[in-house]
């Protein structure tokens, strides 16, 4: 007789909830085994850093197939805000109203971001924001948020560290600096300019096939 793990069971129990409560079929696609080797990483860029009440103006991502980043096959979308973007938050990411006035509505980003994620896992840095973000704009579509897996790189960060500290100091806790800046360059990685979506999709990518080498992945 089939043994499942307690884990195994809750996410099948949570899947099958999904697919009921999942208002357009078409999208069921999301709900498929991912294909192998495969993710997406992704990124926002929002008018502030609240989930409640700020918007998304840009969405990157990028495919990664194996340990390459499908940079030609990258997705890269302007969202038009039905709110003002603060001066703070301009100053961040560089995008102005006018920048934006031509985006896509919302709904109609969320349609093509979730057609090039497809069923594939997600990776990102600071992912859990981003998610909450693009699952208030996606649930009043489809009734349920993004299915997919999610992999966090200042997680798997933190894990790689953790077992280099000898173990009276993994006793103690451990205090590793997970800004993506020093993230990135500890791993000896190249930077392009932050708060770019794009560009920081393809970090967090870098930084997933670096760490995933690291971790014998």
């Amino acid at each position: 007789m089939a043994r499942f793990s307690p884990g195994a069971v809750v996410a099948a129990l949570r899947r099958e909830w999904r697919l009921k409560h999942l208002r357009d079929p078409a999208y069921r696609f999301m709900f498929d085994a991912a294909p192998p080797d495969e993710w997406v990483a992704l990124d926002c860029e929002t008018t502030g850093l609240n989930v409640r009440s700020d918007k998304i103006i840009s969405i990157g991502a990028v495919r990664i197939v194996g340990n390459r980043i499908m940079t030609s096959e990258r997705l890269a979308l302007l969202v038009r805000p039905d709110k003002g973007i603060s001066a703070d938050s301009v100053r961040i990411h560089r995008l102005r109203e006018r920048d934006v006035a031509q985006g896509l509505p919302i709904a109609e980003a969320m349609a093509q971001l979730m057609r090039f994620i497809g069923s594939r896992p997600l990776v990102g840095y600071y992912l859990e924001f981003d998610v909450a973000m693009l699952n208030r704009a996606i649930r009043p579509l489809l009734g349920v948020g993004l299915p997919q897996p999610r992999i966090e790189v200042s997680a798997l960060y933190y894990d790689y560290k953790f077992k280099q500290l000898p173990p009276y100091q993994q006793q103690l806790g451990a205090d590793i600096d997970l800004r993506f800046a020093t993230l990135m360059d500890d791993l000896g990685l190249p930077q392009r300019a932050a708060h770019d979506a794009v560009n920081d999709a393809v970090m967090a990518a870098l930084a997933f096939i670096k760490l995933r080498q690291l971790h014998g992945g």
